[in-house]
């Protein structure tokens, strides 16, 4: 069997877990980072430098427009929402923050898996590998625990999701090879992602999980204190901070 896969790759520390994990599962991956007019454009940077160490194929892609189209969030338009800050992780628990960007994990996943859909049309029909051989892999970094409420990020939203992907594909229509959604971190919490990503060796010191635009990260906004809640749980320093300590306040 060979595997082809995508994997989605923010420059997050889920995303950069995900992709490590994906190293492993498939024979023939890629990566690609979204550019979507986000305020946090430093994760861009970080990875391009976390394909690099993991040796993967990576491409960048300009998709800025989703900036005036998903406009309704401080993180696509901080001119005119203010990214919420020191909140209590109760409340991160139990709304969803003006950070939530309308339908992004729907456009990124439709994006990924046409890239994917490409790599294995060509691979049947041009490569002549026989598609009984041949398995699809979109690999995600949602959860469903550690989150600031996103409705995009749960279980079912991708059980749904991924039938109306098959559905409208000639890779499963034509070759009965069934797209599949990989999200191996949906249902752990932060900590026990961390772990994940430390028995991976995944290259956590060069990922940025800040909502801010510095070349430093904020320690205030959801992102930086549920990734800061992961890593006190287990008693560890966070590797991006140096000799600073995790400000979970």
């Amino acid at each position: 069997m060979t595997g082809f896969g995508v994997s989605l790759l923010s420059g997050g520390l889920d995303s950069t877990i995900v992709t490590s994990y994906a190293t492993r599962e498939v024979d023939c991956l890629n990566a690609i980072t979204f550019e979507y007019g986000q305020t946090h454009v430093r994760e861009i940077d970080c990875a391009k430098n976390i394909a690099s160490v993991l040796k993967i194929n990576h491409k960048v892609i300009d998709i800025s427009f989703v900036q005036n189209l998903s406009w309704y969030s401080s993180l696509t338009n901080p001119n005119e929402f203010k990214t919420p800050t020191k909140r209590p992780e109760k409340e991160i628990s139990e709304n969803i923050p003006i950070t939530y960007v309308p339908l992004r994990n729907t456009i990124f996943l439709s994006l990924g898996a046409a890239a994917l859909e490409s790599e294995v049309l060509n691979a049947i029909e041009n490569k002549q590998i026989d598609a009984s051989t041949i398995s699809a892999k979109l690999f995600m970094a949602p959860n469903a625990i550690d989150y600031s409420g996103y409705p995009d990020c749960r279980p079912e939203f991708f059980a749904s999701a991924i039938n109306t992907i098959n559905l409208g594909s000639k890779l499963s229509t034509e070759y009965n090879v069934n797209i599949e959604i990989v999200t191996p971190i949906i249902q752990k919490t932060k900590a026990e992602i961390i772990q994940l990503g430390m028995k991976l060796n995944s290259p956590i010191e060069l990922t940025w999980s800040c909502y801010g635009a510095g070349n430093t990260p904020c320690n205030h906004c959801d992102s930086c204190i549920l990734r800061a809640r992961g890593f006190a749980e287990l008693g560890i320093q966070d590797p991006t901070l140096g000799d600073t300590k995790n400000d979970i306040k």
